[in-house]
């Protein structure tokens, strides 16, 4: 055992390359999967019963697909479309849009459950269009909603993993790559799951941040 953790310090340097493109992947398609996800979610709350149905039902056909498949899909399917992605920009593509409807469900459930009053009294002092989004609207979303983002981001982490099938070099395969040439399975993936116990504590500690940040708000 001592010689499989050896081993693995030998080769650390493609586990440092493995969490970095875990952590780029995952805050990349977190941050932007947010951002498209607000917009889905004005969509979602639109006045407008043609254009709720419609947004709802990609939001739901996209929630019921397996990451995996999607991950196939756009590697492997989207070259018979002839938009040709490398191994890297597929698997951060499948991650932002798989995870845009997601962050939009969010938005929505949030923002169904805000009180009105606020709303109409900031379109009485004259905030609307956009401005009412920004300044009134989203903020108070975001802040309600850092624990079920949190809780997204850490399943954004972990659903990196499965990029190891379309060969992305993140820590899943970095421990697969180590396993593989030197046949240490216990020591490369103890610690890679260490690895990735870490960056979710990170996350839980930003999510508990900002929600001392919301209640000193209050």
């Amino acid at each position: 055992m001592i010689r499989e953790f050896g081993v693995v310090w030998e080769n650390s340097h493609l586990f440092v390359e493995g969490l970095m493109n875990t952590v780029v992947l995952s805050l990349v398609g977190a941050i932007t999967a947010l951002v498209l996800g607000s917009f889905v979610a004005v969509l979602l709350m639109s006045s407008n019963r043609g254009v709720r149905l419609v947004s709802k039902g990609a939001v739901d056909l996209m929630r019921c697909v397996p990451f995996l498949m999607l991950a196939y899909l756009v590697y492997y399917g989207l070259p018979s479309l002839g938009l040709n992605l490398d191994n890297w920009s597929a698997g951060l593509f499948a991650i932002i849009i798989y995870n845009t409807a997601y962050m939009a469900e969010i938005m929505r459930a949030i923002w169904s459950r805000l009180g009105r009053d606020t709303i109409e009294a900031a379109t009485a002092f004259g905030f609307h269009g956009w401005r009412l989004y920004v300044r009134i609207i989203f903020p108070q979303i975001f802040l309600a909603a850092s624990p079920m983002v949190g809780n997204q981001l850490i399943q954004i982490i972990k659903d990196t993993a499965f990029l190891t099938i379309i060969a992305v070099p993140e820590l899943t395969h970095a421990a697969s790559s180590i396993q593989a040439q030197y046949f240490v399975p216990f020591g490369a993936f103890i610690v890679a799951i260490f690895v990735y116990w870490g960056l979710c504590m990170l996350v839980e500690a930003g999510v508990y941040t900002v929600e001392r940040l919301a209640e000193a708000r209050r």
